[in-house]
């Protein structure tokens, strides 16, 4: 047994992961299973989730949709019957669309504060009780997003429904810590996925501007995210709870500052900047 295998003490744990069959969530899947740990997944995207199921020989994988409160239960519950236990929740689920605040509807908002913040509570509320019973402790982590830390012009909504959720994540954290219950949040700036690419409208991968906007120079992937989840269920932060990762390349840091070519950092354009 390696060094991380020893200090992480994943193997033979159980997490489930909402959204895990694409995307973001299906590199924490693959990463979580490649340590040794039993995965139940819900997925919407059907195709994505007969793809996982031939993939993993020892998971579950739902296709459902984990904003409905029943599928996440009959979720949970088949974790329970096949493993009897749960160390890990991860909720990756979310989504949006671009308009500005003033042409959006409260059926827009609505949708929203769904698809992001109240499946969390959801999943949060049915993954306690059974931490708490296992008498392990456990980890929770919650994908959100560097626009919980800044504004986000035509993502109004959004942006609140992210950073309520990690206000929430860091109640929690005080209220389960006596349990031994974390509770984090791992929130990237640009990673492309083929959603991602869908939401920009383009299916461009804007590779051509993260020089100037993101301090490393490079946009994420899916396993800059996925390594901060894994950390984050490992034991390896056993003693870190009601924070907030960010594998951003130092987006979140720089707030504003953008590395203009040939002129070097500034929060304003240089002299002979256009717009094209």
């Amino acid at each position: 047994m390696g060094w991380f295998e020893e200090r992480g003490g994943l193997a033979g744990t159980v997490a489930v992961v909402t959204g895990g069959a694409g995307g973001l969530g299906e590199a924490v899947v693959s990463d979580l299973d490649a340590n040794g740990v039993h995965v139940a997944v819900v997925d919407i995207d059907a195709e994505a989730v007969e793809t996982l199921r031939g993939r993993l020989s020892d998971a579950i994988v739902h296709h459902g949709d984990a904003r409905d409160p029943d599928t996440l239960t009959r979720l949970f519950d088949a974790a329970d019957e096949r493993w009897g236990r749960l160390d890990t929740l991860v909720n990756v689920v979310g989504g949006t669309f671009r308009a500005a605040f003033t042409e959006t509807t409260p059926k827009g908002w609505n949708a929203v504060l769904r698809t992001n913040l109240l499946h969390v509570l959801h999943a949060c509320s049915l993954a306690v009780p059974r931490m708490r019973a296992g008498g392990r402790g456990g980890s929770i982590v919650n994908l959100t997003t560097i626009e919980a830390h800044r504004a986000a012009p035509g993502y109004a909504v959004y942006s609140a429904a992210k950073a309520a959720v990690e206000q929430f994540a860091r109640t929690l954290a005080v209220e389960v810590a006596p349990d031994g219950i974390r509770v984090n949040n791992v929130a990237p700036d640009y990673s492309p996925t083929p959603r991602l690419l869908k939401i920009s409208g383009d299916g461009t991968s804007g590779e051509d501007g993260v020089g100037v906007t993101i301090p490393m120079g490079r946009a994420g992937t899916p396993s800059d995210v996925s390594n901060c989840v894994v950390f984050l269920a490992s034991a390896l932060s056993s003693y870190i709870t009601g924070t907030t990762v960010h594998p951003d390349g130092g987006t979140f840091a720089s707030s504003g500052w953008f590395n203009w070519p040939g002129s070097g950092w500034s929060t304003r354009p240089p002299k002979d900047f256009t717009v094209r």
